[in-house]
């Protein structure tokens, strides 16, 4: 199992199917990418849904907040019939089309009016970056999938008050 995973699922919301390796070489076909592998093991434990309630610190303000963006869901692979809900990584260049975001991305999580994603604009190992449709941000959050999910923190490191991470 995974490092990521036994500390990573919370409910499964969309009960996808289980991946195999097979499908997951059609879903890189269709998309036109390679999934980062750390992904790939989380997806194959449950593909999809709510996660253990994260945020990511940021060094800089965001639409969302001062010092993080949320990280509460992870999108899974659904039917590659055209969109089949939002929490589908293959509704990714349908999204893109519907709120105008840029090129090469594979959305993560997300509402429409902002989204975390996977950036394949500059390499084929994507970076992570968030995307606020309505305020025209886009911040890099972390170079790879890897780094991303090492630096996810527990959502009990936000003050409810403030909405800043607490001081350690």
């Amino acid at each position: 199992m995974d490092k990521y995973a036994s500390r990573f699922w919370g409910t499964d919301y969309d009960h996808n199917p289980s991946l195999t390796d097979d499908r997951i070489r059609e879903v890189e076909s269709i998309l036109g990418v390679t999934l980062p592998l750390e992904l790939v093991s989380l997806l194959k434990v449950q593909n999809g849904g709510y996660t253990q309630g994260f945020v990511f610190p940021t060094n800089r303000r965001t639409s969302w907040a001062e010092d993080h963006v949320p990280f509460d869901e992870l999108f899974g692979i659904g039917n590659s019939e055209g969109p089949s809900g939002i929490h589908n990584i293959l509704n990714s260049a349908y999204m893109t089309v519907e709120w105008g975001l840029p090129q090469r991305q594979i959305l993560l999580a997300g509402d429409g009016h902002w989204w975390i994603a996977l950036d394949y604009r500059g390499s084929s190992v994507p970076a992570v970056a968030w995307i606020d449709v309505e305020m025209g941000e886009e911040v890099r959050l972390a170079n790879s999938f890897k780094e991303f999910l090492e630096a996810l923190l527990p959502c009990g490191a936000v003050d409810g008050e403030s909405g800043l991470l607490k001081a350690n």
